[in-house]
């Protein structure tokens, strides 16, 4: 794959991303168009895919950049109703 009619500034700064990623400018291309394609929901070479939930959905495209633990509160018992009868 070429492509033709590229920024220079965008070179540059695909060339300064590879290197601070310790790889190649191919290698960061390759790395950036993944990332970008994987999102996508489109069937890839005739396969289809099941249809993902929403909460999937937005798991998958927040998964790259880690997760948060957040403590599970401890379940209490419901309170009794307020009653209007006394």
């Amino acid at each position: 794959m070429v492509i033709r009619q590229l920024d220079d500034s965008v070179k540059e700064k695909l060339r300064l991303l590879a290197v601070s990623h310790g790889r190649s400018m191919e290698t960061e291309a390759r790395e950036i168009i993944n990332a970008a394609v994987s999102t996508v929901d489109a069937p890839v070479s005739g396969q289809s895919r099941p249809e993902d939930n929403l909460a999937e959905r937005i798991r998958r495209r927040f998964a790259p950049l880690g997760g948060v633990d957040l403590p599970i509160p401890s379940r209490e018992p419901m309170p009794e109703p307020v009653r209007f009868d006394n």
